[in-house]
């Protein structure tokens, strides 16, 4: 009796491990988005109402047992709190933005098993910053002057054989600006090729500012446009997502369900066999949430990827891409100021900061000129390449003694000489 009195707490012991463990896989996984603040245009970069839409599917839609919470890019202000709880972190904003140069705490999360997952311009840090964080954490990330950025209609190919192609169509159609060419770990075969395309010149529709001599030679080749990382020692996943640009992506039912596989995995959960449940928004839900561009705030329509598939090829920059045998051509710069032209090296204005989270972004500029002839210049700097890809003057006024000026001094229309105090 003695031995069977000494068994039965000794297999209870034994036994304790395994109820906890099903008790914790029961446990109701957390999934914080991190939106960008607002950005390029309406229905471009719509940050906020993407990862609403998605956290809605989660919490709503999906049946599993997660919790899905949306915050802003000032999170460090009030909700930092929030993200210790975080079974993983999808952050979709513009650049760097979205971590709010909390790099070591993230880092601490990541090292506890935290899953993240950066979509779109999110997946875009320094170099610096993607060796040190990005490809610890998810496997690789877009370089500047490595990786390119061009709008295409992708004929997306979802990963054969993974959890995170359970439900999702062998091939779904879709026109973006599809990141490719990242800069991946060494160990090329520790990262998982979620979503593939291949880029042609017949099926560009833009090629825009990072457009590069690796854009070339990546094309009619298959690149890798989401990918997945599992760190080692089971310490977490990750995922980079290079689409997300345009909202109407997440109207896409096959997008969406990998997208949202992605973000489970990355949680810890096991993706359901037909892929994660979401319903195809109604035009109401898909611009829920948009972001307010006043009168310029467009009413979004539902894609037709039939449409995409009519547009005309992008016409080919002959002369940039035969600079790309002196050099990448990443990011072309305007062109400096001839050096035969006398400019004041002293600014008479200089502009605070302005970033695309402002609700403010016009700049009202009073200075006093005696009446003299002299040229006048507008200059804009793009913050050091910190953030946006892109700065501009936008319909500058010039306010003349003979009344206002809207149009910005060009070689045929030259700039006002006669300025009033």
């Amino acid at each position: 009796m003695k031995r069977f009195t000494l068994l039965i707490p000794i297999l209870l012991v034994l036994l304790c491990p395994f109820f906890m463990s099903a008790k914790k896989n029961d446990a109701v996984k957390h999934i914080v988005f991190i939106a960008g603040n607002r950005s390029h245009g309406s229905g471009e970069h719509e940050f906020y109402a993407g990862c609403t839409l998605l956290a809605k599917a989660l919490n709503e839609q999906s049946g599993l047992n997660v919790k899905a919470t949306v915050l802003r890019a000032d999170w460090p202000k009030k909700d930092k709190a929030i993200l210790e709880s975080a079974n993983t972190i999808v952050i979709y904003a513009d650049g760097a933005s979205g971590h709010a140069g909390q790099w070591e705490f993230l880092d601490s999360l990541a090292k506890k098993g935290v899953g993240m997952v950066f979509m779109h311009y999110a997946v875009h840090p320094n170099p610096q910053l993607g060796k040190q964080y990005y490809q610890p954490w998810i496997g690789g990330a877009m370089e500047s002057g490595w990786s390119v950025n061009p709008h295409w209609v992708a004929d997306l190919e979802i990963i054969k054989g993974h959890e995170i192609g359970n439900g999702v169509p062998e091939k779904t159609t879709c026109l973006d600006e599809w990141y490719y060419n990242m800069r991946f770990i060494d160990d090329r075969e520790k990262v998982l090729d979620l979503f593939t395309a291949t880029p042609t010149r017949k099926n560009m529709h833009r090629y825009i500012n990072m457009w590069n001599k690796h854009g070339v030679e990546g094309l009619d080749k298959k690149q890798t446009l989401m990918w997945g990382y599992e760190r080692p020692n089971q310490s977490g996943r990750g995922i980079g997502f290079t689409g997300g640009h345009y909202h109407h992506t997440w109207a896409l039912d096959g997008v969406r369900t990998a997208v949202l596989n992605a973000i489970v995995w990355t949680a810890g959960l096991k993706v359901p066999a037909g892929g994660v449940v979401s319903k195809t928004p109604t035009v109401a839900e898909f611009n829920a949430n948009l972001d307010d561009y006043g009168k310029n705030t467009k009413l979004l329509e539902l894609p037709d990827p039939e449409d995409w598939k009519k547009l005309p090829a992008a016409k080919v920059n002959e002369k940039r891409e035969a600079g790309f045998k002196v050099g990448a051509g990443a990011k072309v710069r305007p062109a400096p100021a001839p050096q035969d032209q006398k400019i004041a090296t002293k600014p008479l204005y200089k502009s605070p900061l302005m970033k695309s989270g402002d609700k403010e972004r016009l700049a009202t500029i009073d200075i006093a000129f005696k009446k003299q002839k002299r040229d006048l210049y507008l200059l804009v700097s793009d913050e050091g390449d910190q953030s946006h890809d892109w700065a501009n003057w936008i319909e500058p006024v010039l306010v003349m003694e003979d009344g206002p000026r809207t149009s910005p001094p060009s070689p045929g229309n030259p700039p006002p000489r006669h300025l009033a105090a």
